[in-house]
């Protein structure tokens, strides 16, 4: 029995197990000549296993009909005693040639071993008669007699779009989603192409890097994979029907076919099911799908209704009720609710005409859901009060069309009523003052100094009357009442004309209050600095260019620029530092912005203004 055991031990040492030394990465195709519109393959195959990362080349010049399809094949030999087996991967395109001419496949690329390979080019002529390369063809072809063809119909994966109401009101929100049915495994898809809808305004509802919504669903007795891959919501912008168009999608489609067998003892060493799978890619599309939209009922419209549809909640906020002249005030206005809430444009607001107002400032909180588009929209007004006195901000509507109700909806806010004090006298507008008058004293002597030097002496024979002096002294009142008449009709004519005085005196009242605000720089009084700074870059613009103070805006402000025919990098450059200034006096923020460099940029722009107007 030993002896019988060392002969094993001794038999199985001298079994050697080859493995191939060099790997090879080769490319080769079924035809080198192909005729147009004829079909062909192109095969890419490693002596190993193992290998990852497999990159295709580009297959231009040639339409892709399926690929890459995976095989292996193994071979084992017993010679001498020595038992060697060899294994190897291919990756399988189909191709069609498209037009005549030469092309050249370039090589793949595969990882193994954490080194890459790369596969030979393959050059591949188009011609017009494919008789001559029919025969090669069919030797192409019958390399692959042991693998059957597979393939997939319109009833085994489709997309149908589905739509959460057909018949909405125009503004109306509706849910558009797109479901992947399939019978077969799908290895990757693609959305194409994204429909163009006219008169509808979309918002993706698809959250990205989530996995889509998988079930199972039967039709007709057949059990299909669903998978939502696409959620849309729509908001129509005019009344009557409606296409929405279909969503191209590009799938590859993984078909099980099977291999026939040789019915050897090697076949114990390949596939022991005898079957693989061949990669198919298709572009299929949903179905079109026409809604009809209602139009809003005219009976009940309000005047002031701007197209808010959907179910909203709204409410109104005003920072102070009481502030001295020059102070800030925040009236914050907020929507809520669901719907077309990204649509909503600011509020028509009547403020009283001392206030200086801006554009609100707008901030959206929007949520997107399997149920649509809701959230929050928030409009942010500064005004700034430059009078004394009481005021009022009459009720704020928002009017929306309640989808529930099927109604007119009116939300109000409350009246603002604001006490303005008087403020630290720094208003932008002209104020008279009195001045202090002081008592003048005449101080005398009653004893007069000893004169050193003598009186002066004129020559006898010599008279004032008639002499060029005399005559000089006569011609000068006269020029002077001339000028005096011209220089008081200038004047009379500059006051006559507001917007010229105005314009005459900005930049100078402009110099006054920068040199007012280095003070208040140099100090370190913040606060003072600010208010300085932002009345005189506001009050030049409105006396430069004759704006109103009621009327003045960032839109006023540039498009009186405009018109003047300055650059557009000033007018930039202006609103930047208005935008800077602003926000410094007016917000939590201000303490990180740096004081001097305000100062410095607010005498450039109003040096850069007045170089460009002359």
């Amino acid at each position: 029995m030993k002896k019988y055991i060392v002969l094993i031990i001794l038999f199985l040492t001298k079994l050697n197990i080859i493995v191939a030394e060099d790997i090879k990465f080769s490319a080769s195709a079924s035809s080198t000549t192909v005729g147009t519109g004829q079909q062909f393959s192109v095969t890419f195959s490693i002596n190993t296993g193992g290998g990852s990362n497999f990159k295709a080349p580009s297959f231009k010049g040639f339409s892709v009909l399926s690929g890459p399809n995976q095989s292996s094949s193994s071979s084992t030999q017993i010679i001498n005693g020595s038992f060697s087996q060899t294994v190897s991967y291919s990756y399988t395109y189909y191709l069609q040639a498209g037009n005549e001419g030469t092309y050249t496949i370039g090589p793949a690329y595969i990882n193994v071993g954490g080194k890459t390979y790369e596969s030979n080019p393959i050059t591949i002529k188009v011609v017009k008669d494919n008789s001559a390369s029919q025969n090669r063809s069919n030797q192409g072809n019958n390399q692959g007699q042991n693998q059957q063809t597979a393939s997939f119909s319109d009833k085994d994966i489709f997309i149908r779009a589905s739509i959460s109401n057909a018949s909405p009101y125009m503004g109306e929100q509706i849910i558009v989603t797109y479901k992947l049915y399939t019978s077969v495994g799908i290895s990757q898809y693609s959305i194409n192409k994204t429909p163009s809808n006219k008169g509808l305004w979309t918002e993706d509802l698809t959250k990205e890097n989530e996995r889509p919504k998988q079930y199972k669903e039967y039709i007709d007795g057949k059990q299909y994979i669903v998978a939502e891959i696409k959620k849309v919501a729509m908001f129509p912008q005019e009344s009557g029907n409606l296409t929405i168009e279909p969503l191209e999608v590009d799938v590859i489609a993984q078909i099980p076919i099977q291999r026939r067998r040789t019915n050897t003892i090697f076949d114990f060493f390949d596939d022991p099911f005898g079957s693989s799978v061949q990669n198919i890619k298709k572009t299929i599309k949903s179905n079109s799908s026409v809604i009809r939209v209602k139009p809003l009922p005219a009976a009940g419209k309000p005047d002031d209704f701007s197209g808010a549809v959907g179910n909203f909640t709204f409410s109104s906020n005003l920072s102070k009720n009481e502030v001295k002249a020059n102070d800030a005030i925040n009236l914050k206005i907020t929507v809520s609710g669901r719907g077309n809430i990204k649509l909503i444009d600011k509020f028509d607001i009547t403020f009283p005409t001392d206030f200086e107002t801006y554009d609100p400032k707008i901030t959206d909180n929007i949520n997107k859901s399997d149920n649509g588009i809701s959230g929050t929209k928030t409009f942010d007004y500064l005004l700034i009060p430059r009078n004394q006195g009481n005021f009022t901000i009459k009720p704020i509507k928002f009017t929306y069309f309640d989808l529930n109700k099927g109604k007119y909806v009116t939300l109000t806010s409350p009246e603002y009523n604001i006490k303005v004090d008087k403020g630290d006298g720094k208003a932008s507008a002209t104020t008279l003052t009195t001045v202090n008058k002081e008592d003048i004293k005449y101080i005398g002597s009653d004893i007069e100094h000893i004169k050193t030097k003598p009186n002066k002496l004129k020559p006898e024979g010599q008279f004032f009357f008639l002499s060029k002096l005399y005559f000089t002294l006569l011609v000068i009142p006269v020029i002077l009442f001339i000028a005096a008449l011209i220089f008081r009709r200038k004047h009379l004519k500059l006051r006559g004309n507001v917007a010229l005085l105005r314009n005459k005196k900005a930049t100078k009242i402009a110099r006054n209050r920068l040199k007012k605000a280095q003070k208040f720089l140099q100090n370190n009084e913040r606060n003072n600095f600010y208010n300085e700074i932002s009345q005189a870059l506001w009050g030049y613009l409105s006396d430069k260019f004759n704006i109103p103070l009621a009327e003045l805006s960032m839109e006023s402000v540039n498009q009186s620029l405009q018109n003047k025919l300055v650059d557009t990098a000033t007018i930039e450059q202006l609103i930047s530092v208005l935008n800077n200034c602003e926000f410094a006096r007016f917000t939590p923020e201000s303490e990180s912005v740096n004081m001097k460099k305000i100062y410095n940029e607010a005498i450039d722009i109003i040096k850069k203004i007045e170089n460009e107007l002359k």
